[in-house]
């Protein structure tokens, strides 16, 4: 059963709470040598991202999925560059790209997260060079999921449901993936265009009960 405190003690309660946590966590960002606002924008990103993430995984039918989505972004490695580079508009991998030419949190990151095309590369025996593999289903939507959470996390009230497939196109012809993977990832986001989320998840849901790959 859910209990729903709506009374103004409560309310008052939840933002003194607020008020605490964030000063807390702006001394600590002081004490290494970050911008307080930037450590508390990075952090409360992530975790609205993953609330987000894990909502549509739940929808879908892969709630563990949502709950471990993303840890690695609370990792040293990939939260200080998160921090230093932290924008709220776009990620800050693109910012630490500007500034050294590559990202160590994204390379971190992507080898520690399946539901990232990037993951799934290999060295192929036959041509002898690097290529993509196809992902499994579960983890391509995971994927869905990650791309339509992020498109409403940096988009924020200007967000349509055009915006996951737009994104999506704009970089397709620099995407190394397996084409079978970006043909159904493909899918899934015109289809969430045009019908909307509801319909898209209730799809998914019916997908994963009679079928294991795609």
């Amino acid at each position: 059963m859910v209990v729903k405190c709506e009374s103004a003690k409560s309310k008052g309660y939840s933002k003194r709470m607020y008020r605490v946590v964030c000063k807390l966590l702006c001394d600590a960002a002081r004490k290494i040598d970050f911008e307080p606002a930037s450590f508390k924008g990075h952090l409360f990103t992530i975790l609205k991202h993953k609330r987000l993430v894990l909502i549509h995984c739940m929808k879908v039918g892969i709630p563990l999925q949502g709950l471990i989505h993303d840890l690695s972004k609370f990792s040293p490695r990939e939260f200080y560059y998160g921090v230093k580079y932290f924008k709220g508009d776009k990620s800050p991998n693109e910012g630490e790209r500007e500034a050294y030419g590559y990202s160590m949190a994204w390379m971190h990151h992507k080898g520690r997260n399946r539901h990232h095309f990037e993951y799934w590369t290999d060295y192929n025996i036959r041509d002898k060079r690097v290529r993509p593999v196809k992902m499994p289903l579960k983890y391509v939507i995971e994927m869905f999921c990650d791309r339509v959470a992020a498109s409403k996390t940096y988009n924020k009230d200007n967000f349509t449901i055009k915006d996951p497939i737009s994104y999506f196109m704009y970089r397709k012809p620099h995407r190394f993936i397996h084409p079978e993977t970006e043909a159904f990832l493909e899918k899934l986001l015109r289809m969430y265009s045009i019908i909307g989320e509801e319909k898209t998840f209730a799809y998914i849901r019916n997908y994963r009960k009679h079928h294991k790959d795609y």
